[in-house]
C-alpha cells in the first residue's frame, strides 16, 4: 500500500524543514533533498506504527492566497 502526502518546505537558518501536511509530521535536513528523505523515513515508521492510519476524507486543496497591505 502507498500514501501520497503533500508537504510543505520551508528554510529555517541552514535548515530546510519538510513538513506533512496530511500528518503533521517533519523532519530536516542541510538540503531539500536531505529533508524530503528524512520525512520519508519518517512517514514509513509513522505509517508502520500506525497501520490503521485513515486517510483523510477528501483530497487536500492546496493554495495561495495574495493578500494586499
Amino acid at each position: 500500500m502507498s500514501y501520497k502526502s503533500n508537504v510543505i518546505i520551508t528554510k529555517d537558518d541552514n535548515w530546510y524543514v519538510a513538513n506533512s501536511i496530511e500528518t503533521g509530521i517533519a523532519s530536516q535536513g542541510k538540503t531539500i533533498e536531505e529533508a524530503l528523505v528524512n520525512l520519508k523515513e519518517a512517514l514509513e515508521l509513522f505509517f508502520e506504527d500506525n497501520n490503521n492510519y485513515a486517510e483523510p476524507a477528501s483530497n487536500v486543496l492546496l493554495t495561495s492566497l495574495e493578500v494586499t497591505i
